[in-house]
This record gives C-alpha cells, sequence and structure tokens, in this order.
C-alpha cells in the first residue's frame, strides 16, 4: 500500500532516537546524546547534518522543559521527585543571578547546564530570549563536535600508509 513507508521506517527510527536521547540529557535524567550522535554519524547512514538538527532540537526542548520546571520549582523543591536538589539549585540561581542570561550559552555542559536551565525558569527569564540563547549553545556544541570528523564513507579518509619496499632507497 505504501512502497516507500519500509524504507523510510529505519532512518526515521535513528532519527527519533536520537531525539529522545538529546531531550533526556537535556532535562536531569542521565543519557549521552554526544555518544549517540558520533555512534550515528560513524554508521553512515544518515546526513550528519541532519542529525546535528535532530539532535539540536531534541536537546534545546529538553531544555525548555527544564525551565518550564524552573517555573515551578519553589514550589516542588523539596518533592522527591524533584529532579535538581536545593542546594544545586540554590547554586545555579546564583550563577544565573550573578552573571545573566548569557551564562545559558554554558547550557550544553553535563550537569551544571541542567541546573543553569532551571534557573532561568526560578528567574522568569522570558521565553523567546531562554530559547534563543540555549538554542544557539547546544546547536554551537553538536556542530564542534561533528565538524572536524568526516562522515564515514563520504571519501575524505586517508589512505593506509604503505611500507617501502626493501632495498628501495
Amino acid at each position: 500500500m505504501f512502497p516507500l513507508l519500509p524504507s523510510v521506517r529505519p532512518i526515521m527510527k535513528e532519527y527519533a532516537l536520537m531525539f529522545v536521547v538529546a531531550f533526556v540529557s537535556a532535562t536531569i535524567l542521565p543519557a549521552q546524546s554526544e555518544a549517540v550522535l558520533v555512534a550515528l554519524v560513524a554508521d553512515g547512514d544518515q546526513s550528519p547534518w541532519a542529525l546535528v538538527d535532530v539532535a539540536t532540537a531534541g536537546n534545546s526542548l529538553g531544555s525548555a522543559t527544564n525551565w518550564w520546571l524552573g517555573l515551578f520549582a519553589h514550589r516542588f523543591m523539596h518533592a522527591r521527585w524533584f529532579p535538581v536538589s536545593p542546594a544545586r539549585l540554590l547554586k545555579a540561581e546564583r550563577w544565573y543571578h550573578k552573571y545573566g542570561r548569557w551564562s545559558l550559552l554554558l547550557s550544553w555542559m553535563p550537569v551544571m547546564g541542567d541546573a543553569l536551565t532551571l534557573a532561568a525558569g526560578v528567574m522568569r527569564e522570558p521565553f523567546r530570549s531562554f530559547f534563543s540563547i540555549t538554542l544557539t549553545a547546544k546547536l554551537l556544541r553538536y556542530l564542534v563536535q561533528e565538524s572536524p570528523r568526516p562522515a564515514a564513507g563520504d571519501g575524505h579518509r586517508r589512505p593506509p600508509l604503505r611500507r617501502r619496499p626493501q632495498g628501495a632507497d
């Protein structure tokens, strides 16, 4: 009935995997979007740039979730399920208060970035500026990670070194 569907499905699964892992890694749950991105790019079946776009979208939306949670942080801060300890939240709030919205350029960093995005919600950073800065930071992180490495099978690999035959001078 849909002849293209079988060929699209495996690729879409890998993009969906990239999105979900990037989303989760931007929240308080442990995940490694960088490792998944490297593996999928090395696989060579998908466009590295599309994977970077998908990872950026997922990671940015995960940070937006943290920002939204930050709006209610003080209400739920002592709940068992709340993702950030009161001490870590206070430290992030101080950092955010001291350096302002531009501290969100560090939102790509593990652990600290999650707390910063949460603190941005606590401090009532306007969503438009929050999202613009975090999107930029996360895109730059993935671009830096993937730019120097050519994708597998793209013809930019170095030829293997060959030994000189014995007696050749």
